[in-house]
């Protein structure tokens, strides 16, 4: 496993390559996770593909929603597309991080045609910089490579740093193609590279009260939380500025919400900056809110207050957590998530007396880049909870999915991504999806998803009626087929 991080090149090595990280898997998490330690686990390839995720909607993911910086696409409009759906979630999302006046996006594209594949898309890339400099006077651009842009071969770097000497910011180069990995994730660490590289700088000074915060765009659990330890979050990179993100060197530490997520930044605040990373898995699921608490309370020398914390936390929700368990005994659940959040899920599940019946994981790392295994919250699920059948990993592979559905009719599924949730509901399986992946974290996130599925459970009747009236557009043929009938052979196609 390469694992080397180095601010000088302009690329960050892609997953494949840095972590070893697969797409495809069909077995148990058991399976998963011991060929994951002993070094047999290698990828299978499938010789029927039929939807990818693309590592620039990733990268997209970690800039677009920085507060005072552009985010220009470089390649044809219609790859811009992704950029207009986070400018949306950045402003449904904002109230419920304290946002009162979330600033408007600002989002731009070359919009690269025939002739610019042609003769070149730099100049047209650099006449956009300077405008979108005049127009909306941004502290920083990022650049989102594309297909297009990767293909003809335009020299990004050299047009941002150019444009950077004359318009005095920073002006970042993020190279996310999707051709460029398999391993959609791979776009979230060209965005933090982009931000580690020319962003974040040496600290002035190590403060105690602040910890930064990895995370997608969830609610602010952490302000209350971190307030008993006596800190603050510094979130990265939802609704933050360039400023906060400049002096995130100078944080006690580093907290992810999903590693998936933070992998490659969070190992590069440590090694380059000196900010200790938390190495545990996230807070799902009791046992893991007892280690993380403790851990991050170790870090900040506030072992006693974490502790109290967790006494008041169990006195509180101990028993509404018991009374959902025997409400909730002897169902089964599937869940289809991306894989850090989707391991977390499957510990909430357990925890609240729900079988995990299976599971489809759109990618899997064998080790995150801090090489340490308390990191792996799959591996933490299943030492805790048990193993796992029917477990798949799959980039978004939506004809696999319905044919285990079609087969393992759980009693609800939890899903992480919008997408995949009209599967469930077509074949009368009661599904929940949560887009704040800070609700079901702690003790009190443990009540709230019990209480939302038990909800979801009981009034399945919409669902049973659209599974009644919808057309299944699989032919018979392909249900009764094995579900990973075009997974090939480790390495290849069959």
């Amino acid at each position: 496993m390469e694992n080397i991080i180095d601010l000088t090149m302009p690329e960050v090595s892609v997953r494949e390559i840095r972590l070893g990280s697969i797409t495809g898997f069909a077995g148990t998490a058991q399976e998963l996770v011991d060929g994951s330690r002993d070094g047999t686990l290698k990828n299978k390839t499938r010789s029927f593909s039929q939807c990818l995720g693309c590592s620039t909607a990733n990268a997209a993911c970690t800039v677009i929603l920085i507060q005072d910086a552009a985010v220009i696409s470089h390649g044809p409009v219609g790859c811009s597309t992704c950029l207009h759906e986070f400018a949306f979630t950045y402003r449904v999302n904002a109230p419920s991080r304290g946002v009162e006046k979330p600033t408007q996006r600002k989002v731009f594209t070359t919009n690269l045609e025939e002739k610019d594949t042609v003769y070149g898309g730099g100049e047209k890339l650099a006449a956009t910089i300077r405008e979108v400099k005049e127009r909306v006077n941004p502290s920083a651009i990022f650049i989102l490579t594309t297909c297009a842009s990767g293909i003809i071969g335009d020299d990004v770097e050299s047009v941002a740093d150019e444009a950077e000497d004359e318009l005095g910011i920073p002006i970042i180069a993020l190279f996310c193609e999707g051709f460029r990995s398999k391993v959609w994730t791979s776009g979230f660490d060209a965005g933090y590279h982009g931000i580690a590289r020319k962003i974040i700088k040496p600290a002035r000074e190590r403060r105690k009260d602040v910890i930064n915060v990895i995370n997608f765009w969830g609610s602010n659990v952490f302000a209350d939380w971190f307030e008993r330890l006596g800190a603050k979050p510094n979130y990265i990179t939802p609704y933050s500025t360039i400023e906060s993100l400049k002096y995130s060197s100078e944080a006690a530490a580093t907290i992810q919400i999903c590693p998936t997520l933070g992998s490659y930044l969070g190992a590069v605040l440590e090694k380059e900056y000196g900010v200790p990373e938390l190495r545990t898995a996230p807070p799902y699921g009791i046992a893991q809110t007892e280690r993380w608490f403790k851990e991050l309370g170790q870090l900040l020398g506030k072992e006693a207050e974490a502790e109290a914390f967790l006494a008041e936390q169990r006195a509180e929700f101990t028993p509404k957590i018991e009374s959902l368990r025997e409400k909730l005994k002897g169902k089964t659940a599937y869940v289809t998530a991306g894989a850090a959040h989707g391991h977390g899920l499957l510990s909430v599940l357990a925890e609240l007396g729900i079988k995990p019946i299976g599971a489809a994981i759109f990618h899997h790392d064998p080790l995150y880049d801090n090489g340490c295994e308390e990191s792996d919250a799959l591996a933490q699920a299943v030492r805790d909870y048990g193993d796992v059948k029917n477990f798949n990993v799959c980039n978004k592979q939506e004809f696999e999915l319905v044919n285990i559905l079609n087969r393992l009719r759980p009693d609800v599924m939890l899903a992480r991504h919008g997408g995949m949730t009209l599967w469930g509901a077509k074949f009368g399986i009661p599904t929940l999806l949560i887009g704040d992946e800070h609700f079901g974290m702690g003790y009190e996130g443990l009540v709230k998803y019990g209480e939302r599925i038990l909800e979801t459970i009981e009034n399945d009747e919409f669902v049973k009626n659209l599974e009644k009236h919808t057309i299944n557009p699989y032919s018979k043929w392909w249900l009764e087929q094995q579900p990973f009938a075009f997974l090939g052979t480790e390495g290849g196609d069959e």
